[in-house]
């Protein structure tokens, strides 16, 4: 019988609360935005915070951008600032920078047809707030407020889906996310980030127009996975993106583990749901690591064997690489996620000589250390089981006990290099140096008090 239960139940973290109007009234704004607000509306122009902001103040949330939507052409704009950006000029957005922060002022706009699934053919510039409103992703980024008049403008109903901690589209869902394929991603973001649900026929459009989500650029699905994953619960939204069709069109290896027993001595969940749940449960701002445990156990499926799963760390490693390199994460991502797979399966135990400690920190690099302490804690409550971490902190101690003594543990810690080497052995540079001072190491590492200059040496010339 299979350990799958359905999608991670969640409930939001806090509506929107009673009385929105006299929340937003009461907020301090940045001296930069209201600033910006009320030189265009002194010229005669209209100006309004718009989308995540007014959302997260609702929410009682800080907001982390300020975006601002006004009727004045975007060259008006530029006239009327000293530093301005034409970040995205071709459609109707400038940057303005301003003593206190950076703020993008676009131009109320609707858009003309999509044609490549992500950016209107034609922009055209509008003297009307609601009809640019109409033309944003979801009812909650489509709220505009103006802090000096206190103008609150909601014509979706944006408030009501935050207190029914709802996901929904401006209009007709499907007509959205033809639009730009983004959308269903960010759908499925905003679901994570809020501990949200999608509205039933919101929900039903992704499913519906996946052949424009393909259209998108990678780099983008990059982008918003990882926001996903710096949300409070990333499970909810791989969850949405599972049941989509999503997941298939960019991580379709994690489906393999659907259905995927594990012993139930340790596992409550088959292979994909505890991964989605070591996931939750790894650091909020750790990428690297909520990355690792997500992909640790991604080769679980390929490798099984009855009930074991051996290798799998190993080959988890490659495929874990491979699917981050598809997703455009950089190379140092990849090869922290991948070394810390490849470990995950550590077995420590009191028994473990010094020098068993010694070459682990060497294999593992002693600044991974920490990352891999905190995937294998995630990794435990990903499996609902008593976390004991009392062996974490037992190594930790030794660990720091071998570092207090200075021990050897690179080459570069020993008391030769290569030109000792190549002197003794009268030998040139080249792969041969390397070997003797990897040799050299290993019996360091066995025997920390062989260190000495002396003592290498006379190891070089009878070895080497």
């Amino acid at each position: 019988m299979s350990n799958i239960a359905g999608p991670p139940l969640h409930e939001a973290e806090r509506g929107c609360p009673k009385g929105g109007d006299e929340v937003l009234k009461d907020y301090k704004y940045p001296a930069g935005a209201l600033h910006i607000i009320q030189t265009l509306k002194d010229q005669g122009f209209k100006c309004f915070l718009v989308g995540g902001s007014v959302r997260d103040i609702l929410l009682g949330r800080t907001p982390t951008e300020w975006d601002l939507t006004t009727d004045a052409p975007p060259e008006t704009v530029s006239r009327l600032f000293h530093k301005v950006v034409p970040t995205g000029i071709e459609f109707g957005t400038v940057t303005v920078l301003v003593e206190g922060g950076t703020f993008e002022v676009t131009t109320f706009r609707r858009d003309e047809q999509y044609t490549d699934g992500r950016h209107p053919s034609q922009v055209k510039y509008s003297k009307n707030l609601e009809e640019d409103l109409s033309r944003r992703d979801f009812t909650v980024n489509a709220m505009a407020y103006d802090p000096t008049s206190y103008e609150f403008v909601d014509k979706f109903g944006g408030q009501k889906d935050l207190s029914e901690k709802l996901i929904r589209t401006v209009g007709r869902a499907v007509d959205r996310f033809s639009e730009d394929g983004l959308r269903s991603l960010r759908a499925c973001r905003f679901a994570a980030q809020l501990t949200f649900e999608i509205e039933e026929k919101t929900f039903s459009a992704i499913g519906q127009t996946l052949q424009i989500t393909k259209k998108v650029a990678v780099e983008r699905v990059h982008d918003e996975l990882v926001k996903m994953l710096s949300s409070s619960k990333p499970s909810i939204g791989i969850e949405y993106m599972r049941r989509s069709g999503l997941l298939n069109l960019f991580i379709p290896e994690l489906l393999l583990g659907v259905g995927v027993e594990q012993p139930a001595q340790f596992h409550k969940w088959d292979v994909y749901y505890h991964a989605l749940y070591s996931c939750d449960a790894a650091p909020l701002d750790n990428l690297p690591v909520r990355l690792a445990a997500l992909l640790h156990d991604i080769a679980k499926p390929p490798c099984k064997v009855e009930n074991t799963f051996y290798g799998h760390d190993q080959k988890g490693r490659e495929m874990a690489e491979d699917i981050l390199r598809r997703l455009r994460f950089s190379n140092e991502h990849i090869e922290k996620v991948g070394l810390l797979v490849a470990n995950h399966m550590f077995n420590y135990q009191s028994s473990w000589s010094d020098a068993a400690v010694r070459r682990f920190i060497r294999r593992v690099g002693l600044d991974n250390l920490p990352d891999l302490f905190a995937l294998r804690m995630a990794d435990a409550r990903g499996m609902e089981r008593e976390i004991d971490s009392g062996y974490l902190e037992e190594l930790q101690l030794r660990i720091d006990k071998i570092l207090a003594e200075e021990n050897a543990l690179h080459i570069k810690d020993l008391k030769v290099d290569g030109g000792d080497v190549m002197r003794e052995l009268s030998i040139p540079a080249g792969p041969r140096v390397g070997k003797v001072l990897e040799a050299l190491l290993e019996k360091v590492l066995d025997d920390p008090a062989l260190n000495e200059r002396e003592k290498l040496l006379e190891m070089i010339r009878k070895h080497g």
